[in-house]
């Protein structure tokens, strides 16, 4: 997939004096310019802003390429279940927390909830200011129970004609995901369910990004899930059996196979930082990407109520609902980023791959995710504590602070 610049008009930008955080590198300081859209020039030392329409001192500040989530569900209040404008609504706030791009996800839900979310993803994709809006993740109806977590257990199916209890069958739902052709983008399925395979195999033939998650596989169905064409892992570790030396499951079919890449929760609170390490260390940053699993509670106060696809939830050090069951995170992209660096001692280089290039590759994105010559000017501006400063989508600064 290429990224359009969304019909900005012609503009240049200089940022200057940063520490410009390259795919193998840190120029200190550097100098990028921004002009159309993209980067059209990267270069060692300061410069001065004769000619540029808008010159920035970045001294003291990290230039690094713009986050990409391919796992949140909302913030400040909003969720992607939310009706016709939530995922515009999203899209604008995102760019606070330095993402330049989002695969907005959803619970598994009925039919009618999951059209209005995909028409909104669709209306959603070119349209100018905010993170751009990616192809839908859906953390889907196709998981197994025992391991659901706040999945509501209600709207769990099997991918059959068959209806089951409930008021509409698992077929009705694979009718809502056809018809959005090109705006489903990553779909967790849990590989052990009946008709699972032959699923992965027909969606992965379409071009979607199937995700084994939300599953108690045993490690030789995670290996046939993965032979059926699963090419990403749903927040490893979490909703899925514990790694274990005798039966090593889903998790360790994920670390093993280099067909995967793997989402990790890095809050340090669904993974502990030391098994975040430990499976860096294992896959390599080019095979783990950061989310936030982020809920509409992440960048809400602590103890502040809001919802999960119309359940209520909780803000603490997570996102809980009222029985205690762990319902996302409160995360944001920036801060799952000073995680990594200053508490996971991970380089400037390895956690801008981690929270911009790889999962930039995992998805096909094309020339983006990184500060590369001809590539999209998506960036975001880090103060030394890693709070954004500011955010540009396609070389035009769509959020900053004084």
């Amino acid at each position: 997939m290429i990224l359009s610049n969304r019909g900005r008009g012609s503009t240049r930008v200089l940022l200057s004096g940063g520490d410009v955080v390259m795919r193998d590198h840190v120029l200190s300081p550097g100098t990028v310019v921004l002009e159309d859209g993209v980067i059209t020039e990267i270069a060692l030392g300061s410069r001065p802003g004769r000619g540029a329409l808008e010159y920035v001192d970045c001294t003291g500040l990290v230039v690094a390429p713009g986050f990409i989530d391919v796992h949140v569900h909302g913030v400040e209040g909003t969720d992607t279940l939310d009706g016709a404008t939530a995922i515009a609504a999203i899209a604008e706030r995102l760019p606070r927390y330095g993402v330049t791009a989002f695969c907005p996800t959803s619970m598994a839900c009925a039919p009618a909830a999951l059209k209005t979310m995909l028409n909104a993803v669709r209306a959603s994709r070119e349209a100018p200011g905010g993170a751009r809006v990616l192809p839908a993740h859906l953390e889907s109806n196709f998981i197994n129970p025992e391991y659901r977590g706040a999945q509501p257990l209600e709207c769990l199916r099997l991918p059959t004609n068959a209806r089951t209890d409930g008021d509409f069958s698992g077929a009705e739902i694979l009718s809502e995901i056809h018809a959005a052709s090109g705006d489903v983008g990553i779909m967790t399925i849990a590989s052990e369910i009946e008709g699972a395979i032959d699923l992965i195999r027909q969606l992965a033939a379409q071009g979607i990004f199937i995700s084994l998650g939300h599953s108690g596989a045993t490690y030789e169905e995670a290996l046939e899930g993965i032979d059926a064409g699963a090419r990403h892992a749903t927040h490893l570790f979490n909703r899925m059996p514990p790694l274990n030396h005798r039966k090593p499951g889903l998790a360790a079919a994920v670390l093993e196979s280099e067909a995967l890449t793997a989402e990790v929760v890095c809050d340090g609170v669904h993974v502990h930082p030391a098994v975040v390490k430990m499976a860096l260390a294992i896959k390599r940053p080019s095979g783990i990407m950061a989310i936030t699993d982020g809920t509409a509670g992440a960048g809400l106060r602590q103890g502040a109520r809001t919802s999960i696809s119309g359940r209520p939830i909780t803000v603490r050090d997570a996102a809980y609902l009222d029985d205690g069951t762990l319902a996302g995170s409160v995360l944001t992209m920036d801060r799952a980023f000073a995680k990594l660096t200053a508490e996971m001692k991970v380089s400037l280089v390895d956690a801008c791959r981690i929270c911009s290039t790889t999962p930039a590759e995992a998805l096909g994105l094309q020339r983006t995710g990184g500060i590369i010559e001809g590539w999209a000017a998506d960036l975001v501006l880090l103060d030394r504590d890693f709070i954004p400063r500011a955010t540009y989508i396609a070389g035009e600064r769509v959020w900053g602070r004084k």
